[in-house]
């Protein structure tokens, strides 16, 4: 039993979720539900991302304070993820406690080693508004591309940005131009782990193409160094002598959530944290292609500095962007849709199958409302539901419910078999795309046997070949339904209990005897 490690990215908790989120953060849940049925241990983890500027800006626009806010949100974001199926062992917040003390604790261990300097730096001052400026309240130009951008990452370009190197650098509150005073911060010297870093980089060539060349860029550019602590109001505090008026820099806090996380699943289950973050295990991260450096570069420094030998991240499953009819999705022009809106309308297992058939891993893709319908009724209606529908409807009407013990023909039980092998090596290298397809193309398989063998004329002819036809579909039906399970939990789960099989990551045998005389259809047309 191995430990597997899934850390879902954390969402910034001053806004509602959309379907850019669900395509990212999906495949998270396919590995969880893989390895659990593999019978591994699993930490899938993950929570809101309650501190930081942004939270403090959503909560000003609305008169409200930043506990609230985020609070709002990380209900908001449980309800949603409860109600797609996402099956986190623990989903929690950067606000919880639990989390504060852990990253308490890991930053006093951190301020020891040689990879900390204390520096006096420039610090942006609204003359205006009369106050001092976190990096999200700066706009300008991005001094790598030339685009619009914020004072701490470029959207456009993934450029991680220091206030003072922004172009032209207004308040975006009122749009005056900064002037810079100065203050001391603690700096976590990042470039002192270049070789450390390139090494990590070279061992991991199966990473997908954007995880690979985003982090290149950042080494090949210089790796810089990067400020841990910031003057803010809100946040977890500085646990050192002179930084009272200070908070932990966001960056330097939130990527500790999976380990926050772990460790307290591991108090909870009994296990040794240091067993679970030591040599031992996987660990998958779970985001969007914008968190990339965060996962690659900004959280293994902290690994390393921290000087435990805690475990450096496995495999970096990192989407490109979901785009909404053609366009970018922004959320400040109100062009999304958002996930809490589409759970309302729609079957969850129908959202998550677009989400991962469609699922940008290696280009954006698009996301319309009509394909989303077409793929519905052409693939979840039409070759799937129709398989099983067909099938039990059958069993039901014309054999009293049975389903007779047959032994199952050879290339079906072998095609069976080597179905779990390579789907299961397909979702433990993040083709979540072509390991469902590969499964679809069993279904489809399934609907030609039927077709070929005729049960609606042998159950008059040769009523023997009849049952055996509905017995070997019925043996499809229930693999095809334990393999999708990852996938499309909700659905499965039903065929499991009409079949009697277990949700395993192995070959099932139909259990019962007799289906359910009430078989429903899995999946409605939509209109």
């Amino acid at each position: 039993m191995d430990n597997i490690v899934v850390g879902g990215a954390w969402p910034y908790a001053n806004g509602s979720l959309h379907i850019g989120h669900l395509a990212a953060l999906l495949p998270g849940d396919v590995l969880a539900r893989y390895f659990r049925a593999k019978g591994d241990r699993v930490f899938y983890v993950s929570g809101s991302d309650c501190h930081g500027t942004p939270i403090t800006i959503r909560a000003k626009q609305v008169n409200a304070t930043p506990d609230v806010i985020s609070e709002h949100y990380h209900r908001e974001f449980c309800a949603v993820f409860e109600k797609l199926g996402f099956s986190y062992d623990l989903y929690t917040k950067t606000s919880d406690p639990r989390h504060k003390e852990f990253v308490t604790e890991f930053h006093k261990r951190l301020y020891g080693s040689n990879y900390i300097e204390e520096r006096t730096v420039k610090q942006a001052y609204c003359p205006s508004c009369k106050k001092i400026l976190t990096d999200r309240l700066i706009v300008g130009t991005c001094p790598a591309c030339g685009a619009a951008t914020r004072g701490d990452q470029c959207d456009a370009c993934g450029e991680v940005l220091d206030a003072d190197t922004v172009v032209n650098a207004t308040c975006a509150d009122c749009g005056t131009p900064l002037s810079f005073g100065e203050t001391t911060q603690l700096f976590l010297q990042i470039s002192k782990l270049k070789q450390e870093l390139c090494d990590f980089l070279e061992a991991h060539p199966y990473w997908r193409k954007n995880a690979i060349a985003f982090t290149k860029r950042y080494i090949d550019e210089g790796l810089r160094d990067r400020p841990i602590t910031r003057d803010l109001d809100w946040g977890i505090d500085v646990p050192k002598a002179g930084y009272e008026n200070k908070k932990i820099y966001i960056w330097a806090e939130n990527v500790l959530g999976y380990l926050s996380a772990t460790a307290i699943l591991c108090h909870e289950r009994g296990i040794d944290f240091k067993t679970v973050y030591g040599q031992d295990g996987r660990h998958y991260y779970v985001h969007g292609k914008d968190n990339i450096p965060f996962h690659t570069i900004i959280l293994p420094s902290l690994l390393l500095a921290h000087g435990e030998g805690l475990h450096l991240p496995d495999d970096i499953i990192s989407s490109e962007y979901m785009t909404l009819e053609g366009r970018k999705i922004s959320t400040s022009q109100n062009w999304a849709v958002w996930a809490k809106d589409l759970m309302e309308d729609y079957d969850p297992d129908a959202i998550r199958y677009f989400f991962i058939a469609n699922g940008p891993e290696k280009r954006d893709t698009d996301f319309s409302l009509r394909e989303f319908k077409k793929q519905n009724n052409a693939e979840l209606v039409g070759v799937w539901g129709n398989f099983v529908n067909r099938t039990l409807a059958f069993a039901v009407k014309y054999l009293d419910c049975d389903i007779p013990p047959v032994a199952v023909d050879t290339y079906i039980k072998e095609r069976v078999l080597l179905l779990y092998n390579t789907v299961g090596t397909k979702i433990e290298k993040g083709a979540f795309r072509e390991a469902l397809e590969e499964i679809f193309e069993a279904v489809r398989f399934g609907n030609t046997y039927y077709d070929a063998r005729r049960p609606w004329k042998t159950r008059t002819e040769n009523p023997e070949e009849c049952r055996n036809t509905i017995s070997h579909c019925a043996y499809l039906i229930a693999n095809i339904a334990n393999l999708l399970h990852p996938f499309l939990p909700f659905s499965s789960a039903k065929v499991a209990e009409w079949l009697g099989i277990t949700l395993q990551w192995k070959e099932q045998e139909v259990a019962v005897r007799q289906v359910p005389p009430d078989i429903s259809i899995l999946f409605s047309k939509i209109q």
